[in-house]
């Protein structure tokens, strides 16, 4: 089912581009009649992706509990969970800089913005993106959470992972009385595993739906309008994934290539709708099935959700400096890795902030005197951009923890993925990896 999962998505995203396309051409006539025909037909097209957003929401703050509490329960102490904590850190830093770093070379050496020309817009011009959230202090204050019931109601992960961290220790600190608390949360695992592979099956209709909205409202004229600028982005993301992936050879060698196999589907699911919570419970078991111990797996990818959205990264410097370039304002190097810095520091305070990589770069445009309006540039077009950004964020958190798995001596090979934390779906549950080679009910080997 695996395989052929991926060739629905594949085809509701080619299908849904064709059917939306067609719909945009047949009632886009410049009439208002035609623009509301098209708001109608796009307000039913929202109706199944939001509610396959919405079971994926369901699913995640309970999937996120479970496996990180077990996983921290598991580890065997304050200085395990340091320690790994410390690793996660590092190559997040690390990965960080090396995005926004070739962001801000390959948007000077392809330099989509120069030639626009584009008159300054009047200085009171507002953007109109949200910058509440850009605020340092809040973001401090706001990690620590006042209610654990609170933050799983709003799926705040920052907020679940350090609530899961502090109840983690304090299980493995109380030893064998907790030990039906972990048996029950091991269980609840289990269950909303088997919970995910349902809600997958809906993946492909979500998936038409959402591709089909999208070009029907906005045609693939609003793409031709900043196509030399798409294109370059994406071929900044080809790099990043080039160097995420060659990080990764250096450290886990040929098994590489199987990684980016068992990422097939979570890819294929970040990218057809620009949503990480879509891509994320499907991409905790792809690094289990690869060898990766469900303990480090289910720490460091709530971490990295929050730290290390490398295709996020490279998007803030990449479009920044595209609008000083499209408006004509030169910015020397020393701006530019200031500029640098700055995103590195601010982009780690945006976690559960909606468009949070806009609300970053709307609030480094008027630190340097970039017209803040300047974002309106590039919001037409932020969803075809966001897809790729969001399949990047995929693969680096996906490298981040098999690259701490392999530090720490304990990643396993695909067959011995950490038995008894991911069980094998119950009898009659969808198992999307091995339901038609193994039958029903019957364990992968």
């Amino acid at each position: 089912m695996g395989k052929r999962l991926t060739w629905f998505i594949l085809a509701g995203l080619l299908l849904g581009g064709l059917i939306g396309w067609g719909l945009n051409v047949a009632y886009d006539d410049g009439t208002a009649a035609g623009t509301q025909q098209l708001k109608d037909i796009s307000y039913w097209f929202d109706i199944p992706t939001q509610m396959f957003l919405h079971l994926i929401k369901m699913i995640i703050a309970p999937l996120v509990v479970s496996t990180l509490v077990v996983g921290i329960a598991h580890m065997g102490g304050t200085g395990a969970i340091g320690r790994v904590g410390l690793k996660a850190f590092l190559w997040f830093v690390t990965a960080s800089l090396v995005s926004l770093t070739l962001g801000l070379i390959l948007v000077n050496v392809l330099q989509p913005g120069v030639g626009l020309n584009l008159p300054l817009p009047d200085v009171a011009a507002s953007s109109g993106v949200d910058r509440s959230g850009f605020d340092a202090a809040k973001f401090f204050i706001h990690i620590v959470p006042t209610s654990a019931i609170d933050a799983m109601a709003t799926n705040d992960i920052l907020q679940l992972v350090i609530f899961s961290l502090f109840f983690g220790v304090g299980m493995a600190a109380v030893g064998e009385k907790a030990a039906p608390l972990l048996k029950g949360l091991e269980a609840l695992v289990s269950v909303m595993l088997t919970v995910t592979g349902y809600v997958m099956l809906f993946a492909p209709v979500a998936v038409f739906c959402a591709v089909a909205r999208t070009l029907a409202t906005r045609g693939l004229g609003v793409v031709g309008d900043l196509a030399y600028f798409m294109g370059t982005f994406y071929i900044g993301l080809f790099v990043l994934w080039a160097v995420l992936l060659g990080a990764c050879f250096v450290f886990v060698g040929p098994r590489t290539g199987t990684l980016l196999r068992y990422l097939r589907d979570p890819i294929l699911l970040g990218f057809s709708t620009a949503s990480s919570e879509a891509a994320y419970p499907r991409t905790l078991e792809a690094l289990d099935r690869f060898g990766v111990p469900p303990r480090i797996a289910s720490f460091v990818l709530p971490l990295g959700y929050s730290f290390n959205l490398d295709g996020s990264m490279m998007y803030m410097t990449f479009a920044s400096i595209f609008i000083a370039q499209a408006y004509g304002i030169p910015l020397d190097w020393g701006t530019m890795i200031t500029m640098l810095l700055m995103l590195m520091i601010t982009s780690k305070g945006i976690a559960g902030v909606p468009r949070a990589s806009l609300v970053v770069i709307t609030g480094t445009l008027s630190h340097f005197n970039i017209p803040e309006a300047g974002i309106l540039l590039i919001l037409a077009v932020d969803h075809f951009l966001d897809m790729g950004r969001t399949a990047t964020n995929v693969i680096g958190n996906a490298v981040a923890a098999t690259v701490v798995a392999r530090w720490e001596g304990q990643l396993d090979p695909p067959e011995a993925a950490a038995p008894g934390v991911k069980p094998v779906p119950a009898a009659g549950a969808p198992d999307l990896d091995s339901f038609e080679e193994y039958g029903e009910g019957k364990p992968r080997p």
